[in-house]
């Protein structure tokens, strides 16, 4: 399961789950000034496992505009305020292939709640075929791939907005039972 980071511990634990991941791949550490949101992963025996982060996108001051121009992109240009970034993507070593599901889950989660239609990142090649071909995650390379603060990444715009409004295509995707709830009313059931 995902479930927003809400306290100093759970903000020590994502830091410690994405750094350890960072500094195994060779990246550069980056810390946010600004998110809209930071969330972790927890399996059920309560351990947490992994991290996804997602931080305001400006066309004229987003840092990720250095790397790659998306403020070129028309799609991005057309979608106004409705466009974030996504990173911070990390599953620890012992729980990669079992958990990706939740991270993505959260980034669907949180794009529907704050009606976002594309996500901006910047992708390892190997992590774009997985998103891309095991869980159909509607994306577009928007670039060639590029070496970037320690590895190659290839710069992608996320559909959002495709998959929030699409959710019974992915089989994946489940969101915590509370924002059920709160979609369903007091009385309602199911995860999709």
């Amino acid at each position: 399961m995902f479930k927003k980071v809400e306290n100093e511990l759970e903000l020590a634990m994502f830091n410690g789950i994405w750094t350890t991941v960072w500094m195994e791949k060779g990246f550069e550490l980056e810390f946010s000034e600004q998110t809209l949101e930071k969330f972790i992963v927890v399996t059920a025996e309560g351990h947490y496992v992994g991290t996804s982060e997602i931080k305001p996108y400006s066309l004229t001051s987003s840092v990720i505009n250095e790397a790659w121009p998306f403020q070129k992109n028309q799609k991005v240009i057309d979608a106004g305020g409705a466009v974030a970034e996504i990173d911070k993507m990390a599953l620890l070593r012992p729980y990669r292939g079992h958990y990706l599901s939740d991270l993505l889950s959260s980034a669907v989660y949180i794009a529907e709640k704050l009606q976002l239609k594309y996500f901006v990142s910047l992708l390892e090649p190997i992590f774009l075929r997985a998103l891309r071909i095991s869980y159909q995650v509607p994306l577009e390379k928007v670039g060639e791939k590029i070496f970037y603060k320690g590895d190659d990444v290839v710069p992608v715009l996320f559909d959002m907005e495709q998959m929030y409004r699409n959710k019974q295509r992915y089989e994946w995707l489940v969101y915590p039972q509370e924002a059920v709830l709160a979609a369903n009313g007091a009385g309602g059931a199911g995860h999709r």
